[in-house]
């Protein structure tokens, strides 16, 4: 892989990671309409942590906040407070996709990385998240969650193993089901995102160092940095225009993608 590859899909993965149209959508169709060999664990493994840096550093204010009142929350003699009750639902919500990922990752590789699979689920999911939007929801934030809320998001996420389903898409769905409103489904989307991405990262690193062979340093920091900087600002883009766009756009490109697949992968 060269640094031009290298560039491309991260800014391909730091943008798409965080909007619902499906990253893992794009980063096999990019590399079919290029003819492009497969970019290998490790540049896999550098661009999901750019992503995870560029939503911490979104939101680290919230971090700081949400992570030293959840650890006040663990003393017996302090009642948790709304910041310490939302980093419970956060973990709440991160243990359906663990259980998937600990023991469905594998199967899920091997039968549902299916270029048609993909296609499906994109095109499904961006319909069923057009349609959840235009019922649209309460309006309600994200501090009147409560653990079956959190719990249900939670088991939408680990959906979001098979590939195309998006994880962004299926939890801002899920929020809008529930009854949040856009920028609330938006922001727990991406603050649930930290614990997912953290522990995939941590899983894919240890199939990683158990791999022998070189380690192309240089290429995989230009994809860290470039998914990084991509990323946040498209999580600042999105989460600005959500007061006045609907998910509409997302849900017709998704179906256009969806589209886009199936003809280069059945002719």
């Amino acid at each position: 892989m060269g640094y031009l590859e290298a560039v491309l899909l991260a800014l391909v993965q730091g943008i798409t990671e965080f909007l619902p149209i499906s990253s893992s959508a794009h980063l096999i169709l990019v590399p079919a309409l290029l003819s492009w060999e497969d970019q290998g664990l490790a540049f896999d493994v550098a661009v999901h942590l750019g992503s995870l840096l560029a939503v911490c550093l979104y939101f680290r204010d919230e971090i700081i906040a949400i992570c030293q009142s959840w650890y006040a929350s663990l003393s017996r003699h302090t009642t948790p407070d709304a910041e310490a009750m939302f980093g419970w639902y956060i973990c709440i919500a991160t243990v359906p996709a663990g259980l998937v990922g600990l023991f469905f990752r594998d199967l899920i590789n091997l039968h549902l990385r299916d270029p048609l699979v993909i296609a499906a689920t994109t095109g499904i999911f961006g319909v069923v998240l057009w349609l959840v939007d235009r019922r649209g929801g309460t309006g309600a934030d994200e501090h009147t969650l409560n653990f079956r809320t959190a719990l249900l998001i939670g088991c939408a996420q680990a959906l979001a193993f098979i590939p195309g389903t998006s994880r962004s898409g299926i939890t801002i769905t899920a929020g809008l089901a529930l009854g949040l409103s856009r920028q609330a489904a938006a922001r727990f989307s991406f603050l649930m995102a930290i614990p997912v991405i953290t522990l995939a990262s941590l899983l894919e690193i240890w199939t990683l160092i158990q791999i022998e062979g070189p380690v192309p340093w240089l290429i995989i920091a230009a994809g860290t940095i470039v998914s990084c900087l991509s990323a946040y600002l498209c999580i600042k883009v999105f989460v600005n225009m959500l007061a006045r766009v609907s998910m509409l756009p997302f849900a017709i490109y998704r179906v256009v993608l969806a589209l886009i697949l199936v003809v280069i992968f059945t002719t």
